[in-house]
């Protein structure tokens, strides 16, 4: 096995690295000036764009709080194939109940993709949770995606939660981050 260095919640879990994000996401304003960014760009295609690809075109890495922009290729990256290995059996939405992906990561996409292409597009809320060292896989991230229904469970969604749990970071010599924050994968 390999080992990998997991930064995480380390990194993410934090109030400014979340409302920075939230602010392209949330309220409906904001929502619909992102998707106006990403229709306009032509480094994505909003229409197949998948969890984390729009985040650097929103807001470029190197203005992110604390500089934590350079560490959110290799994360989003380790999240996604952790992710894809996790079997999903949880339809995508009330309103598209026949729509189950086959992974949580392909759940994860199709949820983004439904907020920023429906009509008008829905609000995220990001939350990034450290997992505490005895969760079950702890490891592995995790995700839970809640929508909120403005008129009952079976309207169109009008907001989606989306909590991260990033994997268990041992700390070691100087804290989280610095020496043991290695997790075999």
């Amino acid at each position: 096995m390999t080992q990998i260095s997991i930064f995480g919640g380390g990194v993410f879990n934090n109030p400014s690295f979340k409302s920075h994000m939230n602010n392209l996401y949330y309220p409906l304003d904001n929502m619909k000036k992102s998707v106006a960014i990403l229709k306009a760009s032509p480094d994505i295609d909003i229409q197949t764009m998948t969890y984390g690809q729009y985040q650097p075109v929103l807001s470029p890495r190197d203005v992110w709080p604390n500089g934590r922009g350079k560490f959110w290729m290799r994360e989003m990256g380790w999240a996604r194939v952790q992710l894809s290995e996790q079997l999903n059996r949880t339809p995508l939405s009330n309103d598209e109940p026949d729509v189950v992906p086959l992974t949580r990561c392909g759940l994860l996409d199709a949820c983004i993709r439904k907020c920023f292409n429906s009509e008008p597009p829905i609000p995220m809320r990001v939350d990034i949770q450290d997992k505490p060292h005895d969760a079950p896989d702890p490891d592995q991230h995790h995700i839970e995606l809640v929508w909120e229904y403005g008129n009952g469970p079976n309207q169109v969604p009008t907001l989606l939660k989306l909590t991260m749990f990033c994997p268990f970071i041992k700390s070691g010599p100087g804290g989280p981050g610095k020496g043991s924050d290695k997790a075999e994968s």
